[in-house]
């Protein structure tokens, strides 16, 4: 029995240490399996044309993005190389005092050299790689960031390389270049590789233009322009530079369609333009159009009436004033009209995209009212008394009603004969300045608005033109539009000044101030 109690201590300790032997080798073979998939995965996503997107260092260990949106870890803790700012080679933030080299974009030659240093295209850079020469083959020693690429640099010497850089920029000139007329929209559209989450600026003599990979914009002027596109990303930013020709060209300083002719009820109407019985909507549409286009007054009645116009060539957003609407505004009497402008973002000739208005000086008025709206109702026969002052009804959303009132300077019915019984608009409602100044009644007056406004100021004060940066959208919001390619006028006031009538915005064109 004594003699058999050493066996088994002995038969004990054997198992104990075979126990310990086979699970260091279960540790090592799932470490193994874990390395090979680990550059299983790298060479798979090499095969798939994928580049690195984003990496971050996580202590020693580092989360590797790629442009398909996978994550991969990498936790074998391996040393970091670089090109510092100074040209030489960095190696886990330490400078090696060794320079680059004169191809710093190639990928080099890494390895740890007998002396147990790191080696770089056999250069001993004097650094210690202590730390990695215990790692077996398929461990990652280094990950090196080259202008344009991230090196995966393994115990064995293999390597594998991924794109990793500022977005490539390209463009497709075509034959003769890019050739343009002015004032009109041309679009220039990049190639870029490496895009991913990247970020764009298009520039001109300084200026942004636009923040867009693909760049569509319009110049006023004829000539050469020298553009440049920036695009950012992770990695760094490049610069490429492209050349466009604009050519000049001829355009009418006016109007050349009509798109919309919709009046409220007033005085003018049937007359500015002409209206009679049995005469249908899109008749009335082209005489509108005619008049306008001849420089000749038509009437958008009471509030909310309204005319949309289109040109045969975009007005542009230049420095300072860009258009002119042409009424008949005196001193002592304004009609303000308010001002919309769109551009023809889908590019399809309509009036269909996004609208604008233009903030004039009274839109900040605390008395003006957003999102107006009113109705008018076509009277039952015409009324007897040619000043009849409850002559047209109106009903509005703000609780209120009233009358488009008569007068006997003009006889005929102020009701749009070709529309329906009842016709709605909607609109920013100013404040009227309308009063007597007589306080008889015999002198009214309505003094214009400070700037901003059609039929507000006489044509030749400067206060009538307007700036296209004055356009908002419908939340309020500044907008920044390079240039415009349709224009909307209604009339923004409800008021009347007793035997004058009804305050009625009257348009007769528009003048680019660009050409």
């Amino acid at each position: 029995m004594k003699k058999l109690l050493p066996c088994l201590l002995f038969l004990t300790l054997l198992t104990s240490c075979l126990k310990d032997d086979l699970e260091d080798l279960r540790k090592d073979v799932d470490s193994l399996k874990e390395q090979m998939a680990q550059y299983e995965s790298l060479l798979d996503a090499l095969n798939n044309r994928l580049y690195i997107k984003n990496y971050e260092d996580n202590s020693g260990s580092y989360s590797i993005e790629l442009s398909d949106g996978t994550v991969m870890s990498v936790n074998d803790s391996p040393s970091f190389i670089e090109i510092g700012d100074n040209g030489n080679w960095w190696i886990d933030n330490q400078d090696s005092g060794k320079a680059a080299g004169e191809d710093p974009n190639s990928m080099p030659e890494i390895g740890i050299g007998e002396g147990g240093n790191w080696v770089i295209d056999d250069v001993d850079l004097g650094i210690s790689a202590q730390n990695q020469l215990a790692k077996a083959g398929s461990n990652i020693i280094a990950l090196a960031q080259i202008t344009g690429q991230l090196s995966f640099v393994f115990a064995d010497g293999r390597t594998i390389n991924f794109d990793a850089s500022a977005p490539v920029i390209s463009f497709n000139i075509p034959e003769g270049g890019f050739v343009f007329d002015k004032m009109s929209w041309f679009k220039v559209a990049a190639v870029v590789k490496l895009d991913a989450d990247a970020s764009y600026e298009w520039l001109y003599d300084g200026k942004v233009l636009a923040n867009t990979k693909d760049l569509t914009y319009v110049f006023a002027k004829a000539g050469e322009h020298l553009l440049q596109l920036k695009a950012k990303n992770e990695f760094g930013v490049r610069t490429e530079q492209v050349t466009i020709t604009i050519n000049d060209a001829v355009y009418t300083n006016n109007l050349t369609k009509l798109f919309e002719f919709k009046p409220a009820p007033g005085q003018q109407i049937n007359k500015l333009p002409a209206w009679s019985e049995g005469i249908a909507a899109d008749s009335v549409l082209k005489t509108a159009e005619k008049a306008l286009t001849n420089n000749s007054l038509i009437s958008l009645g009471s509030f909310g009436g309204y005319v949309t116009m289109g040109f045969d060539h975009t007005i542009v957003n230049g420095e300072g004033n860009d258009f002119l609407v042409n009424g008949n505004a005196y001193s002592s009497w304004a009609e303000p009209g308010i001002i919309m402008v769109s551009e023809d973002v889908n590019r399809n000739g309509l009036p269909d995209d996004e609208w604008y208005e233009i903030y004039g000086s009274e839109h900040s008025n605390p008395e003006a009212i957003k999102n107006y709206e009113v109705t008018y109702y076509r009277p039952e026969s015409e009324p007897t008394n040619p000043n009849e002052q409850n002559y047209i009804s109106w009903k509005d959303n703000q609780g209120q009603s009233g009358f488009v009132p008569k007068n006997s300077f003009n006889s005929q019915s102020y009701f749009p004969g070709w529309e329906a019984d009842s016709i709605s608009f909607t609109g920013t409602l100013l404040p009227t300045k309308i009063f007597d100044q007589s306080g008889t009644g015999t002198f009214w007056t309505n003094p214009s608005f400070d700037w901003g406004y059609a039929d507000n100021q006489s044509n030749n004060n400067e206060a009538a033109q307007i700036d296209i940066s004055w356009a908002h959208d419908s939340e309020g919001n500044a907008v920044k539009l390079h240039g415009v390619d349709f224009i909307k006028v209604y009339n923004g006031t409800l008021a009347a000044g007793g035997w004058l009538g009804e305050v009625s915005t009257e348009v007769s064109g528009i003048t680019d101030l660009n050409l």
